[in-house]
Order: C-alpha cells, then sequence, then structure tokens
C-alpha cells in the first residue's frame, strides 16, 4: 500500500469513528500526542486526542445509529517526506467541517497530528 492509500485509510478510520461514535477507532487514527483545535458555534476548543474520543463516545446514539447524512470528501493530499497536509469535508453532528489535518508517519504508520477544524455551516 502506498503512503497515499495509508493516509485515506487513516481518514476513513477516523471518519468511521466519529460516525459510529468509537473512540477506538479514533484514538487509532491520531497520533497520541495530536491536537483537536477549531472553532464550533459556541466557541473556541481545544483537546487533546484522549478528550476528542471521549466527546465522540459520548454521542449517542450514534451518528450512524441516527441514520445521520454520510459525507466525507478528501479535498487535497499532499505529501512531503513522513509528513502531509490533508483538507477534508465532512458531515457530523448536524454540522459540516472543513478540516485541515496534519499526518506524520511514523513506523510505517501514518497517524493524525493536528487537526484544525471550522464549521462551514
Amino acid at each position: 500500500m502506498n503512503d497515499n492509500e495509508m493516509i485515506r485509510d487513516c481518514i476513513q478510520l477516523y471518519f468511521d469513528g466519529c460516525y459510529e461514535s468509537d473512540p477506538e477507532k479514533i484514538k487509532a487514527s491520531f497520533n497520541p500526542n495530536a491536537a483537536i483545535t477549531g472553532y464550533l458555534p459556541d466557541g473556541f476548543h481545544e483537546m487533546s486526542v484522549d478528550d476528542f474520543a471521549g466527546f465522540v463516545a459520548s454521542q449517542q446514539p450514534s451518528p450512524m445509529e441516527n441514520n445521520d447524512e454520510k459525507l466525507l470528501e478528501i479535498l487535497s493530499c499532499e505529501i512531503y517526506g513522513n509528513t502531509a497536509a490533508v483538507k477534508v469535508r465532512e458531515a457530523y453532528l448536524g454540522m459540516i467541517f472543513l478540516d485541515c489535518l496534519s499526518f506524520l508517519k511514523k513506523d510505517d504508520e501514518w497517524k493524525i497530528y493536528t487537526k484544525l477544524f471550522h464549521v462551514e455551516s
């Protein structure tokens, strides 16, 4: 599997974790030192991976169980050695997010290192 495919698989794992409210999939897609930062309608949010995984797990019933819209678009993916910058549009909890994801490749695995998010609508 090439780097682009591995990054896409990691993004899909992250998205599936959100859609299924599965904290283990979230933790598996992020580097343990990752930061999740951005603005929600109620203001600025900054989270660790554990905080974010807990937030995702708390969404019950899950978006999948609610038959929420399923939207995941990879808008761009640029790989520079063992780093990558990816822009993703996704639906989650009734909002459309634009995420800027930075990736690091370590031990032949790509993981999300930062998630900077913006609510489009």
